[in-house]
């Protein structure tokens, strides 16, 4: 992004090499077990979107003008709608911005799942063609009556639907209280409160109108391009309580999440300090990444700058934009991956087992491989079924004339697939098919087995270009276990439930959560990787109710529906 005349890639030269020194210097530090012995496995991410019956194209509105908003959207979000075993998924538009003309204006597009690796597009017949301009959308049961809502995101008002459950939806946006009218990003829905609904946080991004377009670029040049969002102050982000009827309420100075001075762009709920109740990470650009430790009681204690992972290793803010949560060391907390711009680096925050972290980034792998790439998506997943959790980044430049200020970075970028080996992860996309080292311009980045087939497939948003379906092929051939919660006395969805597998001897654990990435959700069904383990011992599940129940045993390579309430009392 370019301010004036300064470029921030100017700012950041010698980094690389740095960098280079960093991790012949570092070793590791995460102690962790090693993985299941691995299946051999050949596996491809194999492009069938043409396949799949899958025809969408983001359209980010723009003219020449460069406002900001054209160049950050826009996510898609994995959920059942119907409630009929296979996963759908949708996915977020543009709009017109001013200069721009289209005979038909974009709008957001459900695909329902036909069951046999196709999908037809359902988007009028069900209601939700909003066309607002889109940004992130989240999928959970806000009212408990059985199926799935629908939460999206915009430049502009936010939209609400209630799904209806007849495949159809209701718009009850202005009536919810959550049609927030400024720039939102991300969002995710969790039961912070545990009193059986599912609550909502929504991170905004900048007090950016197209009134208050300023001109960023070279003058000299007459190179107009996207400003850097410190053209422009943050805004709130803000924490929504689920009253019920569909009605939410602003807590967000009560329950103290206000802080001014975020630029939101990612949202990651999870337990980081192991205590029982639902905490929160926020990814920003260009200022601190927030952390907010629950209290249990209806509030949070800011632990921003005290847990390690608001800044780079160096103390310096990053252009934060993805994140995500996952146990990648399987020691039985939850780490984080943010990922960054370029000249700086993605972040990995080992969790140290109190609630705090430590940067990882250079001596886990991940750091260097990212210093020429932006990323936006990313997600913790097991695509080789080995057993320990491996991390997928979508890449996409922010200016679409990167090269003209930066000969070294391009716009379309490949993306990164990480291979996690004892700890340290090793980057492998270009032995896993073409379809991951083709370049685009990635933003949101969702995962779900669509096929059932038991490994994890990959939705690719991108800007101002078709929507991409990856899907993996030979993942399936190491074990593996799908779970589907449902909660009775806790939220329907179980969003927030721990989920531990144990197999082999060894201990697996994962939380269901409503968004993540970049402006998305994967699917809210867990996928454990068993390795070459044919059977699981047990289940153990830990409800946001509060309730820790226990299943037994069995094969593996099926999807388990648990219900909150049928378990068995675990062991003390």
């Amino acid at each position: 992004m370019i301010l004036g005349e300064q470029h921030p890639d100017a700012q950041h030269a010698g980094v690389i090499g740095r960098a280079t020194w960093l991790v012949l210097l570092c070793g590791l530090t995460a102690a962790m077990a090693p993985a299941f012995s691995a299946v051999e496995a050949d596996v491809e991410f194999k492009d069938v979107t043409s396949q799949a019956k899958i025809n969408f194209t983001h359209v980010h509105g723009g003219s020449g003008t460069k406002y900001i908003v054209e160049t950050m959207g826009s996510g898609a979000c994995w959920l059942d709608y119907d409630r009929d075993g296979n996963v759908d998924f949708y996915l977020v538009n543009g709009a017109p911005l001013p200069g721009f003309k289209s005979v038909r204006p974009p709008r957001n597009h459900l695909y329902r799942n036909n069951g046999d690796g196709t999908f037809a597009d359902v988007t009028a017949r069900a209601g939700v063609g909003d066309e607002g301009y889109g940004m992130g959308c989240a999928a959970a049961d806000i009212d408990n009556d059985g199926d799935v809502d629908l939460y999206l995101s915009n430049f502009g008002p936010n939209v609400l639907y209630r799904n209806n459950g007849d495949g159809t939806f209701t718009d009850i946006s202005a009536a919810s209280g959550t049609d927030d009218p400024r720039f939102g990003s991300s969002t995710a829905f969790a039961d912070y409160d545990a009193d059986g609904l599912v609550d909502l946080y929504v991170a905004n991004y900048l007090d950016f109108t197209v009134e208050k377009n300023v001109y960023c670029g070279d003058w000299r040049r007459s190179l107009r391009t996207y400003c850097h969002p410190d053209a422009y102050s943050a805004v709130p982000h803000v924490l929504y309580r689920n009253k019920g009827n569909g009605v939410f309420e602003d807590v967000t100075r009560k329950a103290g999440v206000l802080r001014e001075d975020g630029k939101g762009m990612g949202v990651v709920w999870g337990d980081y300090d192991n205590d029982g109740d639902i905490d929160l990470y926020v990814a920003n650009d260009s200022t601190p990444n927030f952390l907010f430790m629950n209290r249990g009681d209806g509030t949070f204690e800011d632990r921003t700058l005290t847990g390690g992972a608001a800044f780079s290793e160096e103390g310096k803010t990053q252009a934060g934009m993805g994140t995500d949560a996952g146990d990648y060391d399987n020691d039985g907390d939850l780490d984080l991956f943010v990922t960054n711009l370029d000249m700086e680096n993605n972040a990995l925050y080992r969790n140290t087992g109190r609630g705090t972290f430590e940067d990882q980034s250079f001596p886990a792998g991940v750091g260097e491989s990212s210093f020429l790439l932006v990323g936006f998506g990313t997600h913790f997943f097991d695509y080789d079924n080995d057993g320990d959790l491996d991390i997928f980044v979508g890449n996409g430049h922010i200016l679409d004339d990167i090269q003209k200020y930066n000969d070294m970075v391009t716009y379309e970028q490949p993306d990164l697939l990480f291979e996690n080996v004892d700890g340290r992860f090793r980057e492998v996309a270009a032995r896993h098919g073409a379809a991951l080292t083709q370049k685009g311009v990635v933003r949101g980045v969702a995962m779900a087995d669509y096929d059932a087939d038991g490994d994890l497939d990959v939705l690719l948003t991108q800007s101002n270009r078709p929507a991409r379906l990856l899907r993996n092929e030979g993942g399936n051939a190491g074990n593996w276990l799908e779970i589907d919660v449902r909660g009775t006395k806790s939220n329907r969805d179980g969003i927030g439930a721990r989920i531990t597998v144990r197999s082999g001897g060894r201990q697996q654990i994962q939380e269901v959560r409503s968004g993540g990435s970049y402006c998305s959700q994967h699917d809210l069904r867990q996928h454990f990787g068993l390795g070459d383990q044919n059977r699981y011992e047990w289940v153990e599940v830990r409800w946001p109710s509060g309730l820790r129940e226990r299943f037994s045993g069995g094969e593996a390579g099926r999807i388990l529906d648990l219900e909150e309430g049928k378990g068995a009392s675990p062991p003390p």
